[in-house]
C-alpha cells in the first residue's frame, strides 16, 4: 500500500486519465501563465523603482535638488522585496512545470501554498510600505509638516507610481495561486 502512495505522490495513477486530472493539469498550466506575470510584474516594478531619479536646478547648475528612490528606505525595502519575490517566482517556475507534466503531486503543491504565502506577504509589505510614502509624495500631510514634491519632480512621482502597479497585480495573482493550489489539492 505504501507503494501505491508513493507512486501517486508522484504524480502516477492508473493508465486511463480521469477528468480530475485534466482539470489538475489546466489548473497546472493556469498557474505557469500566472507566474509567469507575477515574475514580469514584480521585476518590471524593481527595475521602475530602482531606476528612478531626478535632478532640478535650483538658481545655478551647480546647485542642484535631486529625488532618487534610494532616498527613502522605504523604496529600498520595495525594491528588495520585489527582488526577491521575482527570484522566487523565476525558482518555483519549475515546480509549476513538475506539476504540469505530474498533476497530482500532492507535496510540492503544499510547498509551493507554504512558500507563495511568504511571498504574498512580503510583497504586501513593500508594497504597502511604499504606497504610503508615494501618497505624502503626492499629497503631502500639513499636519506633519511634509510637503507634496510631486509638483517639482514630476517625473519621479509618476515612475514611483506606476512601479506600484506590478506589484499590486503581482499580489493579486499571488492570492489566485494560493486559491488554486488549495482547490487543487482538495480535489484529490
Amino acid at each position: 500500500m505504501k507503494g501505491a502512495s508513493a507512486a501517486i505522490e508522484i504524480g502516477e495513477s492508473k493508465i486511463g486519465s480521469t477528468p480530475r486530472s485534466g482539470v489538475n493539469r489546466g489548473a497546472a498550466i493556469l498557474d505557469f501563465i500566472l507566474r509567469i506575470i507575477a515574475f514580469l510584474g514584480t521585476l518590471a516594478s524593481a527595475i521602475a523603482m530602482g531606476t528612478t531619479r531626478e535632478r532640478l536646478p535650483f538658481f545655478t547648475q551647480f546647485l542642484q535638488f535631486r529625488a532618487e528612490y534610494d532616498d527613502l528606505p522605504t523604496f529600498t525595502f520595495f525594491v528588495v522585496a520585489n527582488s526577491i519575490v521575482c527570484a522566487y517566482l523565476m525558482f518555483s517556475l519549475a515546480l509549476s512545470i513538475f506539476h504540469i507534466i505530474r498533476s497530482n503531486a500532492k507535496n510540492s503543491r503544499i510547498i509551493l501554498i507554504f512558500f507563495d504565502t511568504g511571498m504574498l506577504a512580503l510583497l504586501t509589505a513593500g508594497a504597502s510600505a511604499a504606497t504610503a510614502i508615494v501618497y505624502l509624495a503626492h499629497k503631502g500631510n500639513a499636519k506633519a509638516n511634509w510637503f507634496a514634491i510631486c509638483q517639482q519632480f514630476n517625473s519621479f512621482c509618476e515612475r514611483i507610481s506606476g512601479s506600484l502597479i506590478g506589484s499590486f497585480v503581482a499580489i493579486v495573482i499571488f492570492v489566485l495561486l494560493i486559491l488554486m493550489s488549495a482547490a487543487a489539492l482538495s480535489r484529490r
